[in-house]
């Protein structure tokens, strides 16, 4: 079975590269956020998104060489994810992430909160210096993304009323934004044509929604060994994701439990029950699939190259978590 190092093989040496450098940029002089940004970075984390920005930027490429600005872009893109894992961490009050004690668990909510800042506007910092207005409207979009993501998320728990548009809206600015917008970045940075950036967009947004979509359904599918967390715990505390939905349009009473919060005896597993008992994991996976295949076509364009080989080889990847 491929696995993401497999495919991000052609970017491995420039991966290597990255992680050095990103411990060097965050800099001495604020030693606990330095601590708690180093035990981040040290968490063996998947580096998928650089490793798309990287994987772009070589298919790009002429002459087969990366510039500082499309490296400085990865790392920027690193910088964004890792922030917004901070702050998610401490809003859902996650105990471990990637194996590892949390930053906010190790050492407190404060440090963790402020350590989530710091790399955001080290990352803005860094954005500035590219010199490229257009590539820092797109990553400043990203972290605007992410708090009103993050923000709907909030509003939006156990609300079984909600529209199935306001779910991809909140999948699209929690996940599927900092891909979209890096990968359009790095088009930016190459000065390909509009109609192609539009794609790079495209194929970032359709794989960040698949991604999405895929987690939420191994959320119902996968133990809780898989998942590092109870199995249905996104609906137990009150996320209403792609196979909740679709099971409230064929069993309505589903909504029941979900406005009082699953307080009565025996509302989460009959809740449970419902969803696998209905055509919602199959639903949900060909929207996956859908996304996935939507996300390939885009980048049929690219020159042939290991890299796009990569590229077009990463839906199906995300799809394989499922089987």
């Amino acid at each position: 079975m491929t696995t993401l190092s497999d495919l991000l093989q052609p970017v491995e040496l420039d991966l290597e590269t990255l992680l050095t450098d990103l411990r060097s940029l965050i800099g001495a002089g604020h030693p606990i956020l330095q601590a708690a940004a180093e035990h981040l970075f040290s968490a063996g984390g998947k580096r998928l998104r650089p490793g798309i920005v990287l994987l772009i930027s070589r298919s790009l490429s002429s002459n087969g060489e990366l510039s500082s600005k499309h490296r400085k872009l990865a790392q920027i893109t690193e910088m964004i994810h890792t922030a917004s894992l901070v702050h998610d961490d401490v809003v859902d009050e996650a105990a471990t992430r990637r194996g590892v004690k949390t930053v906010h668990n190790l050492f407190d909510p404060r440090v963790a909160v402020l350590a989530g800042d710091f790399l955001f506007a080290q990352a803005s910092w860094h954005l500035a210096n590219l010199d490229n207005l257009e590539v820092v409207k797109l990553l400043s979009r990203v972290i605007m993304d992410l708090a009103d993501g993050e923000i709907k998320q909030g509003l939006y728990k156990y609300k079984a009323a909600q529209s199935f548009d306001i779910y991809l809206e909140k999948s699209y600015c929690k996940t599927a934004s900092l891909i979209a917008n890096s990968s359009q970045a790095v088009g930016v940075l190459s000065d390909i044509d509009t109609d192609n950036l539009k794609l790079l967009h495209r194929f970032g947004k359709k794989l960040g929604l698949a991604f999405q979509v895929v987690d939420d359904i191994l959320d119902f599918t996968g133990d809780d060994k898989q998942l590092g967390k109870p199995t249905a715990s996104d609906m137990a505390s009150g996320y209403l994701t792609a196979p909740v939905l679709y099971a409230l349009e064929e069993n309505p009473s589903l909504s029941l439990m979900i406005e009082r919060e699953f307080s009565a005896p025996q509302d989460l597993q009959q809740a449970l029950s419902i969803v696998r008992n209905s055509k919602a994991i199959e639903r949900s996976r060909k929207l996956a699939e859908d996304f996935a295949r939507d996300s390939r076509d885009s980048i049929s364009w690219l020159p042939d190259s290991a890299a796009k080989s990569a590229l077009l080889n990463l839906p199906d990847f995300v799809l394989s978590r499922l089987y």
